[in-house]
């Protein structure tokens, strides 16, 4: 098994210094990386609006660390009289650790399908929510809430921008490397791949390559894309992923 882990650094890197670790052949290409949002300056203002019995909702550990690091320079720090919700565990627990206090994670599933389930989520008419996410995504989340009753601003922490590689030349560099296992965490990046990698080495190499996902709905659109090898880890965290490979 030679691995390709396509996620972004660093987490992307770490995965796969740990893989190296355990005696594995594994490569990093991160197919985007991340720079500061533009309304991180608004931040401040969008927490003090917010009132006992409001929610923030975070759904990526790039939108933790991107917003805590901009609060903590304008001297400013997590409201304590709001509920805090994440996309994860290992999102929550990383909000966690940069706001002391307490944060509303689902226990299974890393997906905003996972988190509306929770019972306390049900009944919100009449709130407001600030959503701390990357320019674009899905808009399940947001929708949802308003239809529940909720009053919604997005926050946008951080910016996506794809990093560019030379297609053929890419593709036929991880073929000789005898890739065979591709890890992708999201579905932007799963379309950026295929999109990617010409019809040749698409059909010879890519599509026969054993493909790990974070989420039913990427394995679904992967199906989609033409991958018949699919395995879903049990979350987004590269230990949910490393289990996935063994």
């Amino acid at each position: 098994m030679t691995i390709l882990v396509t996620r972004p650094s660093p987490a992307g890197e770490q995965l796969v210094a740990r893989l190296r670790t355990l005696g594995r052949v594994a490569y990093h290409s991160p197919l985007i990386e991340f720079s500061p949002g533009d309304q991180l300056a608004q931040l401040p203002a969008m927490l003090s609006a917010l009132q006992p019995q409001d929610l923030v909702f975070v759904v990526s550990q790039f939108a933790v660390n991107y917003a805590d690091r901009a609060l903590r320079q304008q001297g400013q720090t997590w409201p304590d009289f709001v509920s805090y919700y994440a996309i994860g565990r290992t999102t929550g627990l990383l909000m966690h650790r940069a706001s002391s206090l307490p944060i509303i994670y689902p226990q299974d599933g890393q997906t905003s399908e996972t988190m509306l389930q929770l019972p306390a989520l049900q009944k919100l008419e009449g709130r407001s929510a600030v959503i701390l996410r990357g320019d674009g995504g899905r808009e399940l989340l947001a929708e949802t809430l308003t239809a529940r009753g909720v009053k919604v601003t997005y926050c946008e922490c951080y910016r996506r921008s794809p990093i560019y590689y030379h297609g053929s030349e890419q593709s036929s560099s991880w073929q000789r490397a005898g890739v065979d296992t591709l890890v992708v965490t999201s579905g932007e990046m799963l379309q950026q791949l295929y999109t990617l990698v010409p019809d040749y080495y698409r059909s010879t190499w890519l599509l026969g390559c054993t493909l790990v996902v974070v989420s039913e709905r990427l394995a679904t659109l992967a199906r989609q894309l033409g991958w018949q090898t699919i395995r879903v880890a049990e979350s987004a965290d590269n230990d949910a992923l490393i289990r996935a490979l063994k």
